[in-house]
Parts: structure tokens; sequence; C-alpha cells
């Protein structure tokens, strides 16, 4: 008899909503986790094929002279433009999909985390079990990300924020929501959904 495959859960939330944090609260617990936004810049420097596609699709600036993914040329010339993030998105998710299949064909756990911020918008929960969501106030994410991405300007971080769905939304789609504000504390909010799962995967 097969053994079951492990469950598979998504991670996602606005930007600066503290994914990451939570992310690493799963992994001291034994979780595997998949970062798909590191990965995803991981490819967009490394993996030949999308390179190439980024380069035809956007021109040689999206590259510096010595080879490296060109960030700035990104942060001006396309995170503006929704038809150009539609582009890239178009280049780079399938190209993370085929590496997120190969990640989790190497790991063995009740259940697997994913870990993306576009998880709704771009249709990737729906191939997913469960979906936590990271809650936090709007204005508490934007100051966070100023302060930890001084390169971004705050009109930077609206283009960003705007992409996303609202967190009122992503609450109502998603299976779990852990709430990062100063009121609650994360680690039992990850301990009572990872009890869930648990109990989800035993009887999977």
């Amino acid at each position: 008899m097969s053994k079951a495959r492990p469950l598979l859960v998504g991670i996602t939330g606005g930007i600066g909503s503290g994914k990451s944090t939570v992310c690493k609260l799963f992994s001291i617990i034994g979780i595997p986790v998949y970062t798909a936004d590191d990965r995803a810049k991981w490819l967009m420097a490394h993996e030949a094929e999308l390179r190439n596609q980024i380069s035809a699709t956007f021109g040689a600036a999206a590259y510096s002279s010595t080879g490296e993914l060109n960030r700035v040329f990104l942060a001006e010339s396309i995170f503006p433009y929704p038809k150009k993030i539609a582009e890239l998105n178009a280049l780079v998710h399938p190209a993370v999909s085929k590496d997120f299949k190969e990640w989790r064909a190497a790991h063995t756990a009740p259940y697997l985390i994913k870990e993306a911020a576009l998880l709704f918008e771009t249709g990737a929960a729906k191939e997913l079990d469960y979906v936590i969501n990271v809650s936090s106030p709007l204005r508490v994410r934007m100051a966070r990300v100023l302060l930890r991405d001084p390169h971004r300007s705050e009109e930077q971080v609206n283009q960003i924020i705007n992409q996303q769905l609202p967190d009122e939304e992503k609450n109502e789609l998603a299976d779990f929501c852990i709430k990062n504000t100063d009121n609650k504390l994360l680690l039992p909010q990850v301990l009572q959904v990872h009890a869930q799962l648990l109990s989800s995967s035993s009887t999977a």
C-alpha cells in the first residue's frame, strides 16, 4: 500500500505581514518550508532558460554586465506597471511550480508548507490542501517594510500592496488566520494550527 502524500499547506499574507517569521516558527517545530518568493529570485538569477526568457521579454537591462539580476531595473521599470508584472509572472510562476514539485518530492512530513505572497491572486492556492493567511494592520506592515527595506520608497510599497488582495478578503478565503499584532503572540497560534494540521494529516 502506497504511503499517503504529505498535506500541502500554503502560507500567504500581504507584504510586511510577518509571513517569514511565522514560517520560521513552523520550521523550528520540524515542518519543511518552501519559500516561493526567495526561490523565484534565485531562479530568475540562476536558471538559464528563465534568464533567457526574461532578457528576451524585458531587454538586456534586466541583468547587469556581470550577469546579476538588476533589481533596480525591475523595481523601476516593471513593478509599477501591472501589464509588465503579469508578463514577468507568466515566465516566473511556471518555473517556480516545477521547482516546488521537485522540492516536495524530496521531503517527507505530515505536511509541507509553501510560503508565497500571491497564492490567491495567481490561483496557486487551488493546488494546496489548506492555506494560512498571516494578517497584520496595514500601517504596521508599511512601517515594517520601510524599516526592513530601506531601498524601497513608500510609493513602491503601496504599488506592491495594491497588487495584493486586501487582508479581509484573504482572511475569508484562507482556512486559518494567524494575527500578527502587538497583542497576539505568534507561537501559540502556530502551535494551534499545527495541531489541527497534524490531526487532518492523520485522517487524510
